[in-house]
C-alpha cells in the first residue's frame, strides 16, 4: 500500500511517500512564495523522479489538518482532497502538532510542541512517549508560551517553531533545565504524520482521521469582520 503525505501547515512544505510501513522518500522545501504556486508539479515530479511512479498508483493521501497557517492549511487540504478525488482514493488528516511530536517519539522526556501562532501565542500540546509508542497526549490549545511551558514542566523537550521564537523565555522559566531541539527539526514532517497515523494499529486508519481543518482560533479576517459587525 502506497501512502502520500503532505504538510503545508507552515511556510515550508513537507511531503513523504510510504510503501506499507517503509519510507520510500521524504522531501521538504522552504519558499516565501504561496504554496499554491507550482506545488502540484513539484509533487508530481517528486513522485515520478524518486520512484518512477505516477500519482494514480498511490493508495491513500494524508494532509496536516492544523493547527497552522490558515492559508497554508486550506491549500494543502484542498490539494490532497483534489488528488484523492482525481484517482478515487481515500484521504485523511493528522494533527500538525503530531507531525512535529512524532519526530521525537523515542524521547524519554515529555515532548512539548510549540508552534508559533503569532500574537504572542503558540499552538501547543504535550506528549509522553515510551520506546516510540505514544502513552499520553495533552489537549491541543492556543495559549501564551508561559502556559505551554508550565504544562510541560522544567525538564521537558521543547520543539517546534515556537520553541525557537521563545527560546530565551523557555530557558529562563525552566532555569535552563529544558532541552531544545535543533532548529532544523522544528517543522511539521510529512513522515511523522504517517507515523502518527500508524501508531495505534501499525496501519493507517483512514476512518478515524477525517480531513477537516483544525484552526484552534479564529483567523484575523474573522476577528476583524466580527469587530465591525459587533458579533
Amino acid at each position: 500500500m502506497y501512502l502520500f503525505a503532505l504538510s503545508t501547515a507552515e511556510q515550508g512544505a513537507s511531503m513523504a511517500l510510504f510503501e506499507d510501513s517503509n519510507l520510500v522518500f521524504e522531501s521538504s522545501l522552504y519558499s516565501r512564495q504561496t504554496h499554491s504556486k507550482g506545488l502540484l508539479p513539484v509533487i508530481e515530479q517528486a513522485v515520478k523522479s524518486r520512484t518512477g511512479m505516477t500519482i494514480d498508483r498511490i493508495d491513500g493521501f494524508i494532509a496536516a489538518r492544523g493547527p497552522g497557517s490558515f492559508t497554508g492549511l486550506r491549500i494543502g487540504i484542498s490539494m490532497v482532497k483534489g488528488l484523492a478525488r482525481a484517482v478515487s482514493k481515500p484521504c485523511a488528516g493528522v494533527s500538525s502538532l503530531d507531525g512535529i511530536a512524532f519526530r521525537f517519539c523515542y524521547s524519554q522526556k515529555p515532548v512539548c510542541v510549540m508552534m508559533d501562532a503569532k500574537r504572542k501565542e503558540v499552538y501547543s500540546a504535550v506528549y509522553q512517549f515510551h520506546h516510540g509508542t505514544l502513552i499520553q497526549k495533552g489537549p491541543e490549545m492556543v495559549c501564551p508560551p508561559e502556559t505551554a511551558i508550565d504544562r510541560a514542566g522544567a525538564g521537558a523537550l521543547f520543539v517546534g517553531s515556537g520553541s525557537k521564537v521563545y527560546r530565551e523565555r523557555i530557558c529562563r522559566l525552566t532555569c535552563d533545565k529544558a532541552v531544545l531541539s535543533y532548529p532544523s527539526m522544528d517543522g511539521v514532517s510529512a513522515w511523522a504524520l504517517v507515523i502518527s497515523g500508524m501508531s495505534d494499529k501499525g496501519v493507517f486508519d483512514f476512518e478515524n482521521h477525517p480531513l477537516n481543518p483544525i484552526y484552534l482560533r479564529k483567523s484575523d479576517a474573522q476577528i476583524h469582520f466580527e469587530g465591525k459587525t459587533g458579533d
